[in-house]
């Protein structure tokens, strides 16, 4: 039987059978059959998590087949797709439609289930996350049961569950809360560190929406900016050429060839890094608003993601500077910095307060470990909330200190999931068996 790899390559399962349903009904049957012979059924998304929340442990169900948007309610200005339906084509038919969801993160290949089901979030506005953007969902439970679930029906299931890790059933239908279509006016330009930290306030105080890129062993950042357009006249999108030589040649192909000589020469990192800072340029350009959200990534890395409080997130990151700093590690890839609203959603990583994310990368074949657990310990020790779908290192007992409703969610898996249906390694480690 064939195995399954995520995309950084830092899981891999070999499940018993692998199944592609097209129908409700028929992943119904799968959890069914399950049930009944004591096996474990996960449905897995892209493989954008570099954690094993979707890692397959017996029968794994492929979500290419479940797709498409199945409804539009302009008058509730929701949008209703299956669960197997990848961001970036929800994204392009929402634009067709003259739509867009409200935010996003910077990679669109994840399924709609995998993204509200991690905690997938973007930076800025008035909602961040993915799963803040969802009015109701429709699940298969451990039981068989296929449940809809909103505001007005099954409403303990929908605040419990618009991040349900897969622990609380298999996803089949997601409704999005949708804006009409917008543009986004970019503006990317360097920055010193100290500018930085004296800044950084009023950055996100008078723009919409602010992406910052530090590169270790440097005193240099890279600030995006971008501001929402009221519709999208007058759009000045990037030319087809200038998009390929920024966006593909050296952001990916370029950046992929050095971050490789880093990983070869590790010595050579600071220079490379220095580099890299002295050849950012300014540019202005707008969009509609996914194409500016998002980006291409096709240089392969691992991730580790932190929420932190946002009042002292600067304190946190200069924290993680002096530890870099006095440490002998040669870290090629840029550390970003972004910051959202509170929310409520009960496993969001920004639930009940303003967040400050850091997230932290080493190239795919690089040593990750001692990098990782250092940074790890600061973050930590400021009450950080990992990302679901990013490497850490927290257990249940961990996240039930920094998630409220933590004991909720573990009650309502219960009761959905009562013999452990959709469990496998990494959620017996963030929930407990």
């Amino acid at each position: 039987m064939a195995g399954w790899t995520n995309w950084a390559s830092t899981e891999t399962a070999h499940p018993q059978e692998i199944v592609t349903p097209r129908a409700t009904q028929q992943i119904v049957d799968q959890v069914e059959h399950a049930r009944a012979h004591g096996r474990k059924v996960k449905m897995v998304g892209s493989g954008h998590s570099f954690t094993g929340i979707s890692a397959p442990v017996d029968v794994m169900v492929m979500p290419h087949a479940h797709t498409g948007i199945l409804s539009v309610d302009r008058d509730a200005m929701t949008v209703t797709a299956l669960a197997g339906t990848q961001l970036h084509v929800l994204n392009s038919e929402l634009e067709r439609m003259g739509l867009s969801l409200y935010n996003m993160g910077d990679i669109a290949e994840q399924t709609i289930a995998g993204a509200v089901s991690t905690g997938t979030h973007g930076t800025g506005g008035t909602a961040s996350s993915i799963s803040a953007q969802v009015a109701g969902f429709t699940i298969v439970t451990g039981h068989g049961e296929v449940v809809s679930a909103s505001p007005t029906a099954s409403p303990e299931i929908f605040e419990l569950g618009r991040v349900g890790l897969g622990a609380l059933g298999i996803l089949t239908e997601i409704t999005f809360r949708v804006v009409p279509l917008f543009g986004l006016a970019a503006h990317e330009r360097s920055a010193t560190w100290g500018t930085l930290l004296a800044t950084y306030d009023e950055l996100t105080s008078t723009h919409d929406h602010v992406d910052v890129y530090w590169f270790p062993h440097t005193d240099q950042v890279m600030v995006k900016t971008n501001d929402r357009l009221p519709g999208i006249d007058g759009l000045r999108p990037l030319g087809r050429w200038k998009h390929w030589v920024q966006d593909e040649l050296f952001a990916n192909t370029v950046f992929g060839v050095l971050t490789d000589v880093g990983v070869r020469a590790p010595a050579a990192v600071p220079r490379i890094n220095r580099l890299a800072t002295s050849s950012l340029s300014e540019r202005r350009y707008s969009d509609v608003a996914h194409k500016v959200f998002t980006s291409p990534r096709r240089v392969r890395f691992k991730e580790m993601e932190y929420a932190v409080p946002r009042e002292g997130g600067l304190e946190v990151l200069e924290a993680v500077r002096r530890r870099i700093d006095r440490s002998s590690w040669q870290i090629g890839f840029p550390i970003e910095i972004r910051a959202t609203p509170a929310d409520d959603v009960t496993l969001s990583t920004s639930v009940g307060r303003e967040s400050m994310y850091l997230a932290f990368h080493v190239p795919a074949r690089a040593d990750h470990a001692p990098y990782f657990a250092g940074v790890e310990e600061i973050l930590r020790a400021a009450g950080g909330r990992p990302h679901w779908g990013k490497m850490h290192t927290m257990v249940a007992d961990d996240l039930a200190s920094v998630y409220p409703g933590f004991e909720d969610f573990l009650r309502l898996r219960d009761r959905l999931d009562p013999e452990r249906l959709f469990t496998n390694p990494y959620l017996d480690r963030v929930l407990g068996i």
